[in-house]
């Protein structure tokens, strides 16, 4: 076998198995979107622009995850009294330990946290 050869089977083979661990990786990594997080949620009513590139609109059912695809929909659920409402993931936060997700002032008020300020809630992704 002549060096080239050796060299384009080398390549093919590790082409093919990066993609195998890309594969799993991405399967590992919807399996573990899809199930439950549950932790404390907080909400915002900025203006500013999100790590999305759009303006945050506090009317809107919108969320800041740090790790969730932007446009993703998560399904929040407020612990303390059941109440659920579905976000679109806009930005990126929270950025204060222990807080899971941001929702906005709207997604609060759906779910009866404004008073409150900050929740115990359990989400999950929808799409």
């Amino acid at each position: 076998m002549t060096p080239t050869k050796l060299n384009a089977s080398a390549v093919g083979l590790f082409l093919a198995a990066l993609m195998i661990v890309a594969a799993t990786l991405a399967s590992i990594s919807q399996a573990s979107a899809a199930s439950p997080s549950c932790g404390r949620a907080s909400w915002y009513a900025l203006t500013s622009q999100t790590a999305s590139g759009e303006r945050m609109d506090p009317s809107k059912l919108t969320a800041a995850h740090p790790r969730l695809r932007f446009g993703t929909k998560v399904e929040v659920v407020n612990q303390r009294n059941g109440k659920s409402v579905v976000v679109r993931i806009n930005d990126r936060g929270p950025f204060i330990k222990g807080r899971i997700i941001d929702v906005s002032k709207a997604a609060a008020g759906h779910i009866g946290m404004i008073k409150s300020g900050v929740e115990k809630v359990c989400y999950r992704v929808i799409s």
